[in-house]
């Protein structure tokens, strides 16, 4: 039997995220228990006249051809991912990771070497086509998240499929403020840091590239930030957890990074020079995500958050730091977070998670449902 919900979410992917047209083609990538949402996808993209492919991968074989391949299998790779993607109009990437550590014995270096190898054929395809990003519920994401299976489908079909042209709109006086602010300063418990983001540009995100979405990115100049942060949630890199990171800057240089596992930060941030510097700085503003559930795709969405990001800039707000990681940092500051101010030019714009200028609470989770 169908669920309905995986239809409608499968035409907000095609119509709204993807506006995938006639005669298009579109591949989805998923993993076998992605294949319900995987049919319906098929399904609505042939109503449309596109041309739907699919594939199915499996992230234990994933991980030992990351483990041991050399350069010329990654460069092999770049090569099929460019010709593949050159072919196509867009590519839908289904997540469905059963273990979030299977990653987590792989070489630094590995990652380093697949990442700076592929990364043509990567960039191409975030430049060039259309493109999606999106999780589907499973009973390890569900445990994450600390509901039943039942539950949480119940809650990614619910923050998956909000309003997101009402998002859009909500979302313009934001990126207004950011595009004129010069200044920008962050206070919350173990938090005072300051930054500049003139002339960089901002970007809203309202369910054309991530779902869920709701988040509106910019970047810091590369060396003007200055102070500490200290990160209230669980981050996830490469397979390994980490608790209470805090950061601390000087002249856009983190000079100093501590957590529950402060070696295996440094040798991360060690990567390479852009390692150590903000590559975004975006505010989270999706009023149906709350909590964090180590699923950065949910997590960088929270209402009431922001996140702080170590290393590559995205080329449509770039502020020219360049690295092989990019690590998305969230800080909530809702009340039952511990709080905390945001401020652009030295004007309060966000108390306690909450919008306080006129023209941005339209964001706040009772206006924008």
């Amino acid at each position: 039997m169908r669920d309905q919900r995986l239809t409608k979410l499968a035409d907000t992917l095609i119509t709204h995220s993807l506006k995938l047209q006639k005669d298009e083609k579109v591949l989805f990538v998923g993993d076998v228990n992605t294949k319900p949402l995987i049919k319906e996808l098929i399904r609505t993209a042939y109503k449309v006249g596109a041309h739907p492919y699919y594939e199915l991968v499996d992230e234990e074989l994933n991980r030992i051809l990351v483990s041991e391949a050399k350069e010329p299998q990654f460069e092999l790779q770049n090569k099929w991912n460019m010709e593949r993607y050159q072919d196509l109009s867009a590519l839908v990437q289904i997540v469905s990771e059963h273990n979030d550590a299977e990653y987590g014995d792989v070489p630094q270096e590995q990652f380093k070497l697949a990442m700076t190898i592929t990364k043509p054929s990567n960039d191409f395809l975030i430049s060039n086509r259309k493109w999606l990003l999106l999780n589907y519920p499973n009973q390890a994401l569900a445990q994450k998240a600390k509901m039943s299976y039942e539950r949480f489908f119940d809650y990614v079909m619910d923050v998956c499929t909000v309003d997101y042209k009402q998002m859009e709109e909500a979302q313009k006086p934001l990126k207004a403020l950011l595009d004129r602010t010069d200044k920008v300063r962050i206070t919350a418990k173990g938090t005072d840091l300051t930054f500049s983001i003139k002339d960089i540009p901002s970007v809203m995100c309202f369910g054309e590239n991530n779902i869920p979405d709701g988040e509106v990115y910019t970047a810091p100049v590369k060396d003007s930030v200055n102070g500490t942060i200290s990160f209230n949630t669980p981050t996830l890199y490469h397979g390994i957890t980490f608790n209470n990171i805090t950061l601390t800057f000087k002249d856009g240089k983190i000079i100093e990074a501590t957590a529950d596992k402060t070696d295996k930060l440094n040798e991360i941030l060690d990567t390479d020079e852009g390692a150590r510097y903000i590559g975004e700085f975006a505010i989270g503003v999706n009023p149906k995500i709350q909590e964090p559930m180590l699923d950065i795709l949910f997590d960088e969405k929270i209402g009431g958050s922001f996140h702080f990001t170590p290393g590559q800039a995205y080329d449509d707000a770039d502020n020219g730091n360049r690295s092989s990681v990019h690590w998305d940092m969230v800080c909530i500051q809702r009340p039952e977070y511990g709080g905390g101010e945001i401020y652009f030019d030295d004007t309060l714009i966000r108390k306690d998670g909450l919008f306080v200028l006129e023209e941005l609470k339209g964001l706040n989770p009772t206006n924008l449902g």
